[in-house]
C-alpha cells in the first residue's frame, strides 16, 4: 500500500465496483480488506461500469475507481505486430489488469479503453489452466505487464509474484514484466529464475517529468535495475519509446551515457529500441481527450493504420540511439522495432 499512495495521487479507489459472480474470490476479500473506506457496489458485469458511454477518461484518471472482474472467454493473445518478439516464434500477451496507476501522457491504454477506472480480473488461476494450455502444444514467451504495470501494483495484488512461482513450475515458460516501477521490495521477495525477464522501460529525465505523470523519476528507477542486477535477475532495458522532443539528441545521449555509467554490458540481457508508434483509432481518440498535449499533437505519419514519425525522423532517432548503445553492448543484445516489424 505505502507504494502504491507514493507513486499515485490520493485519495485513490474510492469506488470499488465488485461482480457479484466474484464477491467470495480470495482476491477481491484481500482486495477489500486494504481499501476499508471505500464504497463497495456490486454490479452484474464490469462492463455496466468500464464500457459506458461518453466517459472521460482524462477526467476519470484523476480519481479512478476499482473494478474486481472475473475475465473470460480469450484469456491469453498472441502478440501484437507493434509489440517486439525479441526473437521469440512463440510470442503471447495476457492481460489480468487493465489500465494502470501510472498517467504517461503518451500511454496507448487511453486511445484502446473507453474508461481509466482499473479493472482487476481476480480468477488468475484460469489464466493459469490457459497458459498449461499452450504449454502443452510448445513453449511459451509470455508479456503478463502490457496492458498495465503490475510490478507498481503489487503492493496491492501480489500477482508478480504469482507469475514467477507459476514460471518456476512450468520450464517452458518464459515471461515478461514489463514495468516503470522502483518498486525494489519484490526483488528481496523472489528468487532470480532464468525465465523471468524484468523490462523497465526507461526514459530521460525531461520526457519522464514531461510526459510521465506519476511514475517514478528517471534515477528511482535506475536505482531499482542496479538492485535487480546485483540480485542476478534477467532485466531488459527498454528505450521504447523514444520521445521527440527540441533536443532530443542532448537528452538521449546523456541518459545513455548515465545508464551504461551505472549498469555494465554483462549485467543486461538485452535492449530493446523502437520510437512511438500507435494505431491510429488509438491516437484519434487521445487526440480529441488532449488537444493541447505535444506529444499527441504531433504530425505522425500513417503507415498501414500505424502512426510513428515520419521516415526520416524514425531512421534518425533509431540510428542515433542505436550506435550509443552499440558502443556498449553487442549486436546481438540490441533489438529494434522496425526489424521486428519487417520480420512480422
Amino acid at each position: 500500500m505505502s507504494s502504491l499512495k507514493k507513486d499515485v495521487c490520493n485519495p485513490y479507489f474510492s469506488h470499488i465496483y465488485i461482480e457479484k459472480d466474484v464477491l467470495k474470490h480470495p482476491v477481491t476479500k484481500k482486495i477489500l480488506s486494504l481499501f476499508p473506506n471505500a464504497q463497495s457496489l456490486v454490479i452484474n458485469h464490469y462492463k455496466d461500469i468500464f464500457c459506458r458511454k461518453n466517459q472521460n477518461f482524462s477526467l476519470q484518471k484523476q480519481t479512478p475507481g476499482l473494478i474486481l472482474a472475473r475475465k473470460h472467454d480469450n484469456l491469453v493473445y498472441e502478440g501484437a505486430p507493434v509489440c517486439q518478439n525479441f526473437g521469440n516464434q512463440h510470442f503471447y500477451y495476457t492481460s489480468s489488469v487493465m489500465n494502470c496507476i501510472y498517467d504517461c501522457e503518451y500511454c496507448y491504454l487511453k486511445g484502446m479503453y473507453p474508461s481509466a477506472n482499473i479493472v482487476i480480473f481476480v480468477n488468475l488461476e484460469e489464466i493459469f489452466k490457459e497458459v498449461k494450455g499452450i504449454l502443452a502444444r510448445h513453449p511459451v514467451y509470455l508479456c503478463v505487464s502490457y496492458d498495465t504495470d503490475l510490478l507498481a501494483l503489487e503492493q496491492v495484488l501480489g500477482y508478480t509474484k504469482e507469475w514467477i512461482r507459476f514460471t518456476a513450475e512450468h520450464r517452458d515458460l518464459t515471461i515478461e514484466i514489463r514495468t516503470k516501477s522502483a518498486n525494489k521490495k519484490v526483488l528481496d521477495e523472489v528468487r532470480p529464475d532464468k525465465n523471468v525477464v524484468f523490462a523497465w522501460t526507461l526514459s530521460p529525465e525531461k520526457i519522464t517529468v514531461d510526459f510521465e505523470k506519476h511514475t517514478p523519476a528517471f534515477e528511482e528507477r535506475l536505482s531499482c535495475i542496479q538492485a535487480a542486477v546485483k540480485k542476478g535477475f534477467q532485466v531488459r532495458l527498454c528505450f521504447d519509446p523514444l520521445i521527440y522532443c527540441r533536443d532530443w539528441k542532448e537528452q538521449y545521449r546523456n541518459m545513455f551515457q548515465r545508464v551504461f555509467s551505472c549498469i555494465r554490458a554483462d549485467e543486461i540481457k538485452d535492449v530493446s529500441l523502437g520510437v512511438f508508434r500507435i494505431p491510429q483509432d488509438y491516437l484519434k481518440r487521445m487526440r480529441k481527450q488532449a488537444p493541447a498535449s505535444a506529444v499527441l499533437q504531433f504530425p505522425y505519419e500513417n503507415d498501414k493504420g500505424v502512426y510513428h514519425y515520419h521516415k526520416d525522423l524514425t531512421e534518425e532517432m533509431i540510428s542515433f540511439s542505436y550506435e550509443l548503445v552499440r558502443k556498449k553492448l553487442p549486436m546481438e543484445k540490441i533489438f529494434l522495432w522496425e526489424k521486428t516489424k519487417e520480420e512480422k
